[in-house]
């Protein structure tokens, strides 16, 4: 049967932007099936294809990769060393964006592929757009500006989300609740935040009313973290008062 999965684009937690070719971006996967359940300790095949200007724009880079998914689901990798299909990702325009990119897996590891879904790069691309801004105009010395970093904002008691969360990293050390408010316009549709409960931790996220999460008028979601592990998410806003979150 025919898997349709669910992915966590984590792109804009780690950018490593080198001096010497290629580029890469880090990314990192959750995959479960149609009835929400991890595709666990098996090797699939990925495929990334970098769209210009829209989602269904031309294509200037694709690559596929063969992964191993863990005992959580999770498959990590490098975009940028894959094996190249089309384009050179080092090559790509970041200054004539917007850019989208498509995921699109075989669970079973061969060339089946399934879309997945089509995300737009946000802050990543401009970290790149300052090293393409180098090579155009030249860079006062070779030493390539410090790269892209998510901030991690520690999280110890209850409280709304705010706007220093938004495209960053939240730890939860002390199990608290986050509330997503009504009309929360720090955060535009496309933006995300990284959600982690450490160490026995549980990290609950509840929106208020009126603001639909998972597709639930006053949603909620938990992550509950065993002692000396981290267990992680994904919250993105998809529309006015909208948010959809994975991994929990």
């Amino acid at each position: 049967m025919k898997s349709i999965l669910t992915l966590l684009l984590l792109v804009t937690v780690a950018l490593s932007v080198q001096a010497q070719s290629p580029e890469k971006m880090s990314y990192q996967a959750i995959i479960r099936t149609q009835d929400n359940s991890l595709v666990v300790n098996s090797r699939i095949s990925l495929r990334v294809l970098v769209h210009q200007t829209s989602a269904s724009g031309a294509i200037v880079y694709q690559e596929t990769h063969s992964p191993n998914t863990n005992n959580n689901g999770l498959v990590s990798l490098e975009i940028g060393t894959g094996n190249i299909v089309t384009g050179s990702f080092s090559s790509i325009a970041w200054q004539n964006g917007p850019y989208f990119i498509e995921t699109q897996v075989d669970p079973a590891g061969g060339s089946n592929y399934s879309i997945v879904g089509v995300t737009q790069l946000l802050s990543v691309p401009y970290a790149l757009h300052a090293k393409t801004a180098d090579r155009l105009v030249g860079a006062a010395t070779t030493t390539v500006a410090t790269p892209y970093r998510a901030s991690v904002m520690s999280v110890t008691a209850s409280r709304s989300f705010a706007a220093a969360d938004v495209n960053n990293t939240i730890a939860c050390t002390t199990s608290a609740t986050l509330t997503l408010p009504s009309d929360f316009s720090s955060m535009v549709i496309g933006d995300t935040v990284n959600l982690e409960a450490h160490n026995g931790a549980v990290l609950n996220i509840q929106a208020a009313s009126g603001v639909i999460l998972n597709y639930k008028n006053s949603g909620s979601a938990s992550f509950s973290s065993a002692a000396t592990n981290v267990t992680f998410g994904f919250l993105r806003k998809t529309g006015d008062n909208d948010y959809i979150i994975s991994g929990q």
